[in-house]
């Protein structure tokens, strides 16, 4: 099994970076790394997202959502081309540090017959994605914080 993790600490409630976080329609928007297409926020539901890692081509994918723990946490699993060759569990988690600031947890576990091999060439397009992600994040998160105080 090969993992991603990444994690930034952002000065924002973690309401604040929950909404965001979770606004799939707003995405596009300021998310240079992941478009979620489609889909719902709930258990069960599949979504369409497409990833756009620096360096690498768009890959688009259909998972499908684990969990949905408001606040805390969302995670979803999905695979590119068949279920088996290259898999992926995708975990948002938020921690809220005090009242004011929030850290972003972002962690993919990859699994499949190809994702050693896919790791080892995209491996590090992926996590500056994730980097990518959450520094925009971060970005619009303060910005939106400094209107509401």
């Amino acid at each position: 099994m090969q993992k991603i993790c990444t994690d930034i600490e952002i000065n924002a409630p973690a309401e604040q970076v929950w909404h965001i976080l979770t606004d799939f329609e707003n995405f596009e928007n300021w998310n240079p790394f992941m478009l979620i297409k489609k889909g719902k926020l709930e258990t069960g539901s599949q979504l369409e997202v497409t990833l756009h890692p620096p360096g690498s081509k768009p890959m688009s994918f259909k998972p499908t959502v684990l969990k949905v723990d408001p606040v805390r946490e969302f995670r979803w699993i999905g695979s590119i081309w068949i279920k088996g060759i290259f898999d992926g569990e995708h975990a948002f988690r938020i921690e809220e540090l005090d009242n004011s600031r929030t850290r972003l947890v972002q962690c993919e576990r990859f699994r499949g017959i190809l994702a050693p091999l896919i790791m080892h060439i995209m491996g590090e397009n992926i996590e500056a994605g994730f980097e990518e992600m959450n520094l925009s994040l971060k970005n619009v998160s303060e910005n939106a914080a400094k209107i509401h105080i």
